[in-house]
This record gives C-alpha cells, sequence and structure tokens, in this order.
C-alpha cells in the first residue's frame, strides 16, 4: 500500500517541462519503488519504497528522487516527499478556516533542507484583509480572500530565488492526497 507522496515541481506547466504520467509511474517502479499511482497532470505520485529499504522521514528520499527523475527525463525534477503520517501533520495543523470556501487555500511545501523559518524570513509583507500566512510542520498555509484574491501580493515571494525550494498545491489537492494515502493503506 502507497506509504509516501512525491510532489514534483515545476512539471506540465504552461508547457513546459512536459512529463506523462505513465513515464512518471513506471520511472518509479523501474527505480523500484512499489504501488506507484499518479494524481492529477501535475506530478504527484503515491508510493511505497521497496520492502528492503528503510521507511525513514520524507525528506530523505528527496535526493535520490531528484537524480532518478532528472536522469529519465533530461532535465532537474525538484521533488518533496512526505510520509503519509507526515502529510496527515501538514493537514491536522492548518490555521482554522483553511480551505474554508471564502478562501483560496494553497499548502506550500518546502523541500529539505529549506526551513520553515527560512521560508517564513523571505515572505514579503502581504497585503492586509487579502492575504495571511502561516508557518506549518514542513509547509506554509497560504491563503486569500477568494472575493479579492486579484489584490494579493504572494507574487513577490513566488518570484524570489528561494521559492525554487518550495512546491504549491491546493488544499483540496493536498487534502485528497492524504485520503487515497488513507484509502491504500
Amino acid at each position: 500500500m502507497s506509504t509516501h507522496v512525491a510532489l514534483l515541481r515545476g512539471i506540465n506547466v504552461g508547457g513546459r517541462n512536459a512529463v506523462r504520467m505513465p513515464d512518471l509511474v513506471e520511472c518509479f517502479r523501474e527505480a523500484g519503488y512499489d504501488d506507484v499511482r499518479t494524481h492529477l497532470q501535475s506530478g504527484n505520485v503515491l508510493f511505497s519504497p521497496a520492502p528492503d529499504e528503510p521507511r525513514g522521514p520524507g525528506p530523505e528520499l528527496e535526493p535520490v528522487l531528484d537524480r532518478v527523475l532528472a536522469k529519465r527525463f533530461g532535465f532537474a525534477i525538484p521533488t518533496v516527499v512526505r510520509t503519509r503520517d507526515e502529510l496527515a501533520a501538514t493537514v491536522e495543523a492548518a490555521p482554522p478556516g483553511h480551505g474554508s470556501e471564502e478562501l483560496r487555500s494553497d499548502v506550500f511545501f518546502l523541500k529539505a533542507p529549506f526551513t520553515v523559518e527560512a521560508a517564513m524570513a523571505e515572505v514579503p509583507e502581504l497585503r492586509e484583509g487579502v492575504d495571511s500566512i502561516d508557518p506549518g510542520p514542513g509547509a506554509l498555509y497560504f491563503s486569500r480572500v477568494a472575493a479579492r484574491a486579484t489584490k494579493t501580493r504572494i507574487q513577490k515571494f513566488l518570484a524570489l530565488p528561494v521559492f525554487q525550494q518550495v512546491t504549491a498545491r491546493s488544499w483540496r489537492t493536498t487534502t485528497r492526497l492524504l485520503e487515497l494515502l488513507d484509502e491504500a493503506a
């Protein structure tokens, strides 16, 4: 049963870095991972380490997957990995109201060794009454009021070089990935 999720950064966005999901599944299987499947076209891979591999924290697998994916597809694909329990901790620690209908809510997953403290230090001043950002375990929770979403200032953070160490998922995708991991258990 799938125990981990790999969140790939920057594939299939705006016609760049095209990766077919069947090729991604095949790549993971050839690298020795089990129970491999994808969710959506944006690089969400559910998988389990091979039975003889250690099942430590997700970030321990990130450099291995970065190398495997770059070799297979010919370009860097930064990858953030979370175990089922790490993803559950991120979902459970969300601030009150995150994901409510009044908000557009995302989770910014941080690639090791980038820390929450370092990420928060880079966040520019946000627009009061529009944006909010909160720290969480290995992630930042970002929300903007849906009715005023065009007024957000988060683009300043997204344009910083440190954002290359972050991959974003909507709250809906994040919670769905946890559901899929739980269904596989």
